[in-house]
């Protein structure tokens, strides 16, 4: 007969022994190879839908002339059927289905491998007893504060450990968040009650997701000072290559490691996805705990089915979900107004672990934070430069690249600029360098984009930062005064020559305008009412919290009847619209790699996972229009489905990639 499709002939014979239940299979096994499908067909995805496929009884009919084993075509299937309809629980549907085809297509690479390919098999890493990664934390902690002087803050620290570990133990598995300020220990603190809480629960790993790259390499950086090199597994897109090892290249593939360090992007588009590749991972989230650091991050847009689905991973499916951040959202009860409103968490299903906040908060207060001149009064650039040079060191934190640029123009020679144009290798030798002259007390004045905000470990004396949302200020206050040195640090909050652009960005400062207006005492002191105002007043502004009307696709009406169309939701969900960007290997010429070797063996042997990392650290993403006038002018050149700078002068050792596409740098 030739060519079976036995996925199809699965599918249908699953069907025709139970409409419902056969349903479900139908979408594990028609997708085994190729993807979840849609039930429906969508403009504009590819493949045939399930609905189509099921009728087609051609598949089967050839698959059973083939004479299948009697023990296969008398399988029973279950009786009952999950999500059932008359709970009404549409949203629990498509991820209990995408858990399912998680463990299919799973145990299918695996046991392919280890037929095909025992020795890299052989690879994959052991278990780990969580007991013993907690003996290694709690011998680090005990002698970091040995080591550490008997201080307020660190009493503080002390105690914030204290109350994640005694909470860890004694609290049942759900829904929690830590309120932590800047500087209060938040990395290792939740690391101890995910590492307690998950040795009382009998959890079996745990996943700490963050918004920026640059954050997660700081993170784990600490995380294998502690724990060793084999127990945690970075997954990002900036990953060194020289930091890989075979087994650790095969538990990414699958999270199959007892410490997982990730982005939010590669979290929660997994939990959307419908490709096999993206979705094996999943049933590793089974029975974890899940930290989500700066979870005031989490992108509005999409922030509806995010917290559907953090839901349905804390109720149905056994993770303990951790809220990590200094500047809490609010995400319980209904939020907004009007139609655009956000069905939260239950009321009371979110349980603090911090017994007081607010004391932990006052203690944490090494900043002051005070407004240049009078609510809407804007400064040029010119002034704020003359400001900035009467300190020694000091940071200034803009809202765009634009602005950034402009800034620095007017500053004096020798003044560092920071943005995401350049890449992330010539970004950390900067930082490192900015590091070194802030220990030894050497001027050093910097101008940078929100990019050195969040997360980042840097200490100065003053910060300046232009008015934005509440939250992205109290992030560059955690930049001023970090580790205490001085009595108090000095933030000076200023409104720019121009507002931020249309969208979240002006509806955030508009929100933290307000809150300044009419609290501006409430406003500086950065507590959490501070933020529990903010947010309401910002999410009231925003329009939706569903953007690409995922939950019509996933957990509509049409959900109950197992319709659900994952795949045009999987292409919908993307945090970041990777379709509008386009990463450029530049040639930096001072990182690690022979940058110009690396681009040669593109050119000659075609790209690889290893060397797509390695290129990865000097690539800068830019948009659409951006691209096809570099590309116009002749600057850029694709080599084998990647593009690359041509011009040297495309590339400047202080501002990064010249996205003007002139020959000259000009500000």
């Amino acid at each position: 007969m030739g060519r079976i499709d036995h996925s199809a002939a699965g599918a249908i014979f699953a069907t025709d022994k139970n409409k419902w239940i056969g349903r479900i299979l139908g979408y594990l096994i028609a997708g085994h190879h190729t993807g979840l499908p849609d039930w429906y067909k969508e403009a504009g995805t590819k493949g045939d839908a399930l609905s189509d496929r099921l009728s087609n009884f051609e598949h089967l009919t050839n698959a059973l002339k083939g004479n299948p084993p009697e023990n296969i075509l008398n399988t029973t299937l279950p009786s009952s059927l999950p999500c059932q309809s008359q709970s009404g629980n549409s949203d629990l549907v498509h991820i209990w289905i995408r858990m399912l085809y998680s463990c299919l297509v799973d145990a299918d690479f695996i046991d392919t491998e280890r037929f095909m390919n025992p020795e890299k098999a052989d690879l994959r890493p052991n278990a780990v007893d969580l007991a013993i990664l907690k003996a290694h934390l709690d011998m680090y902690m005990a002698a970091k504060e040995n080591g550490a002087l008997d201080t307020p803050v660190n009493r503080a620290r002390k105690e914030i450990l204290r109350e994640c570990r005694d909470k860890g133990r004694s609290l049942e598995p759900g829904l929690f968040s830590l309120t932590v300020p800047t500087g209060g220990g938040k990395t290792l603190a939740s690391m101890a009650f995910a590492l307690e809480h998950a040795i009382r629960h009998g959890k079996k790993r745990i996943i700490v997701a963050i918004p920026y790259t640059s954050i997660i390499e700081q993170t784990a950086a600490v995380y294998r000072e502690v724990f060793g090199d084999d127990t945690v597994l970075e997954h990002h897109s900036n990953l060194d290559p020289a930091r890989e090892t075979a087994e650790s290249r095969l538990a990414t593939e699958n999270w199959d490691a007892p410490i997982i360090v990730t982005t939010n992007v590669q979290f929660f588009e997994s939990l959307f996805a419908a490709k096999s590749s993206a979705c094996r991972k999943l049933h590793n989230i089974v029975n974890s705990v899940v930290v989500l650091d700066e979870a005031q991050m989490l992108p509005t847009d999409f922030l509806q089915p995010i917290v559907s689905v953090i839901k349905s991973l804390t109720v149905h499916f056994r993770a303990s979900i951790v809220l990590c951040t200094a500047t809490q959202p609010v995400l319980s009860g209904k939020v907004g107004t009007g139609r655009d409103i956000l069905k939260g968490f239950a009321e009371g299903s979110v349980r603090e672990l911090m017994s007081d906040p607010e004391k932990l908060f006052s203690v944490f207060q090494r900043v002051r934070v005070r407004m240049l001149g009078q609510a809407g009064e804007r400064y040029e650039w010119t002034e704020i430069a003359r400001q900035l040079q009467e300190h020694e060191q000091v940071l200034c934190i803009v809202n765009t690249r634009k602005d950034c640029r402009e800034l620095h123009a007017q500053m004096p020679a020798g003044t560092v600029h920071l943005s995401a144009l350049m890449c992330p290798e010539h970004r950390s030798k900067v930082i490192s360098e900015v590091k070194s002259k802030l220990m030894t007390g050497e001027l050093v004045m910097v101008v940078s984009t929100q990019l050195l905000e969040a997360g980042v470990d840097i200490d100065f004396p003053t910060v300046y930062r232009s008015f934005s949302g509440l939250d992205s200020i109290a992030q560059a206050a955690g930049r001023c005064n970090r580790e205490g040195r001085l009595e108090c640090g000095d933030v000076v909050v200023f409104n720019p020559p121009k507002p931020s652009p249309s969208g979240r960005l002006m509806k955030a400062e508009n929100a933290a305008q307000e809150l300044f207006r009419t609290d501006p005492e409430l406003a500086s002191s950065l507590m959490p009412e501070a933020f529990n105002r903010y947010f309401i007043r910002y999410f009231s502004g925003l329009n939706g919290f569903d953007k690409k009307q995922i939950m019509d696709l996933l957990a509509g009406n049409d959900a109950l009847k197992y319709q659900i169309q994952f795949r045009t939701a999987a292409k919908r969900f993307k945090l970041i619209d990777d379709t509008l960007q386009h990463g450029i290997i530049v040639r930096y010429r001072d990182g690690k790699a022979n940058i110009v070797a690396l681009i040669d063996q593109l050119r000659f042997g075609g790209p690889n996972r290893k060397l797509m990392r390695q290129l990865q650290r000097y690539a800068v993403n830019v948009y659409d229009p951006d691209l096809k006038q570099l590309r116009g002018n002749g600057l850029i050149e694709e080599v084998n489905g990647v593009w690359v700078q041509t011009a040297d002068s495309l590339y400047d050792p202080v501002f990064g990639l010249n996205i003007d596409a002139t020959l000259n740098f000009v500000y």
